[in-house]
């Protein structure tokens, strides 16, 4: 899973359909949500919801409806990458999958189709081999699964329905159905100590995978672990520890041929998310779905156009029927705070991010960086941050302490 960063600064509105005389061109990931998930998690504060039943063929044509109002309004579009997230997507049927992905290819053609990332995500709870045929036929290329643990007792403690056997022959079915197959850990969990995970972290690598994603466990104000938490039913590691398990993660990573592209997500060469990298990089992005969030053009130079979606399934597929696109709320990014968002995103990247390009981006010429100087020279100073040329990344040092130091850096 990914955090999609929300919007700040002045309310406006996407433009109307058909009403801008040449759209230019622009490149774009594209996110797809599917809400619904069979369970919802104590950890998770995404939207997902549980409902006992889902009219497939009303969520097939929403969501092909939303694609025509964003289509109509940004026919300029060129897709990155295309991205089903939830949720849990591998609940949807491959019909529907096939459905969206055609529509999409119909409506934003000026891609490389065959050529382009389509991720989705699954629990292995909900694998079916005929299934993962289907999405593969539709043209997902790419799977990435939420396995969360490799230990029954934890996946138990994180309220997954999956046991260790379960999640190993859906990797099973995943590997016979996809080559470019990616899943999911989280690690820092209650009573969980360096030689557990460092056993834990080794099994998965011993798969073989091509890409991890390996998540400190983190508690969400308003799920069931927060509360479980401020009870004291159970702790998290201390700071120390925590660091103690994150450079861990990155040695055992590295020396499996997995070194860290960004904080939490690990790969081999070439198997880096491009989607995810969209994020990072600070590239433009739709979302579609309940409760998606995406970053599109703005109406002035360096401006971007921040807009998220109808949170509530019902009510988001109630405003898609009666308006076309379910839009909660659209606001323009300004280009200091889009300069600050994609420095803050940029600098989780190993290879971090280059000033000058964020500079161009956001027409801004150096004077005008929200950047604190002195801030930035006592980090390069100290050793949390190297620079080369224009380009700023952490190090070895800094890169735990990442959100810290971009606090301190940005004015």
């Amino acid at each position: 899973m990914t955090a999609r960063p929300a919007g700040n600064g002045s309310s406006t509105a996407l433009p109307k359909a058909r009403t801008l005389p040449a759209t230019p061109a622009f490149d774009a990931a594209i996110y797809i949500h599917w809400p619904f998930c069979a369970a919802k998690c104590p950890y998770c504060d995404f939207n997902s919801h549980v409902r006992e039943r889902i009219d497939q063929d009303c969520w097939r044509d929403g969501l092909l409806s939303e694609i025509d109002g964003f289509a109509d309004r940004y026919p300029g579009l060129r897709p990155l990458s295309v991205f089903f997230g939830g949720g849990t997507p591998s609940l949807m049927p491959d019909e529907t999958v096939a459905a969206v992905l055609a529509h999409l290819r119909t409506r934003w053609p000026h891609a490389d189709w065959p050529a382009l990332e389509v991720t989705l995500e699954a629990n292995p709870t909900s694998v079916d081999a005929q299934r993962f045929r289907g999405y593969a036929h539709a043209g997902v290329n790419r799977l990435s699964m939420g396995i969360q643990a490799l230990n029954d007792t934890d996946l138990k403690l994180l309220g997954r329905w999956h046991s260790v056997a379960e999640a190993l022959r859906a990797l099973d079915v995943a590997r016979d159905n996809f080559k470019r197959i990616s899943f999911d850990l989280i690690y820092a969990r209650p009573g969980q100590s360096l030689a557990t995970w460092r056993r834990e972290l080794g099994r998965a690598l011993a798969f073989s995978p091509s890409h991890l994603s390996l998540y400190q466990l983190t508690i969400e104000e308003g799920t069931a672990f927060y509360q479980r938490h401020r009870r004291g039913e159970f702790t998290l590691p201390d700071e120390d520890q925590s660091h103690a398990l994150f450079m861990e993660t990155q040695s055992l990573c590295g020396s499996a041929g997995l070194p860290a592209y960004e904080i939490s997500n690990h790969a081999a060469k070439g198997q880096e998310s491009r989607h995810n990298l969209a994020y990072w990089r600070g590239d433009f992005y739709v979302g579609i779905g309940p409760g998606a969030h995406g970053r599109l053009p703005g109406d002035q130079p360096g401006a971007a156009l921040a807009h998220s979606q109808v949170r509530r399934p019902e009510g988001w597929l109630d405003a898609v029927v009666a308006d076309g696109i379910a839009l909660f709320e659209a606001t323009t990014v300004t280009p200091r705070d889009r300069f600050e968002e994609m420095l803050m995103m940029g600098l989780r990247l190993k290879g971090g991010i280059d000033l000058a390009d964020l500079g161009q981006r956001t027409a801004l010429g150096p004077q005008d960086w929200p950047v604190n100087r002195p801030a930035l020279e006592a980090m390069i100073a100290s050793g949390h941050l190297r620079r080369e040329g224009s380009r700023l990344a952490a190090t070895e040092l800094g890169w735990p302490l990442i959100n810290h130091l971009v606090t301190r850096l940005i004015v």
